[in-house]
């Protein structure tokens, strides 16, 4: 059917090519407009997904940071009892109730609006608003920026298992947990310790 139509406006006059031409004209033209539009609305997206990256940067960071600091802990417990005598070679692990929590610093702009009004019957009414804003601060750090921290609440120490060559000793078992209580601030049940197989 279109080549069809097409055939009939090519044969005709003049007029007809002027009409082809035009048409060829108006779709490269719409052609065009519709690769710049799209164009735009990516560059668009690809801003605000970096808006988003900016504000997620205290979530993707420290979890790195808590791991980090895990894994001294536990380390530094290994060293420290390994050094008891009769312990002998040791592992820890230690448990958490849930991950560190990062609080940012906000600015916060609070602005209170105080209404009087008084009806046709002479009563008055007072009508208060508040609206609060908040909004995280940013710092500038290798040319991109940075939300600031405020703190960073540690995660909860739920449990410690260890495992020591020497755990078969009751005096030295007991060292094991007081070490450990006095580390973690633990209650004794919370603290398991087994030998070490071999």
């Amino acid at each position: 059917m279109f080549k069809d139509k097409l055939k009939e406006l090519t044969n005709g006059d003049g007029n007809n090519k002027k009409k082809i031409e035009n048409l060829v004209f108006l779709i490269v033209i719409l052609v065009v407009t519709i690769l710049i539009i799209n164009f735009i609305l990516k560059s668009d997206k690809s801003s605000i997904k970096e808006e988003k990256n900016i504000n997620k940067v205290l979530a993707l960071s420290e979890p790195s940071n808590e791991e980090n600091s895990n894994n001294e802990m536990q380390n530094e417990l290994e060293k420290i009892l390994g050094t008891i005598k009769g312990v002998g070679k040791v592992k820890v692990y230690i448990s958490y109730s849930e991950s560190s929590k990062t609080i940012a610093m906000y600015d916060e702009k609070t602005t209170t609006s105080s209404t009087e009004e008084t009806d046709s019957g002479g009563g008055l009414r007072n009508t208060t608003s508040t609206q609060t804003q908040k909004d995280i601060i940013f710092s500038e750090k290798d040319g991109s920026q940075v939300p600031m921290t405020q703190k960073v609440i540690m995660p909860t120490i739920e449990g410690a298992i260890i495992t020591a060559q020497g755990a078969k000793n009751a005096n030295v078992k007991t060292n094991i947990v007081n070490a450990v209580k006095s580390a973690t601030g633990l209650s004794i049940d919370k603290i398991q310790v087994f030998e070490m197989e071999g």
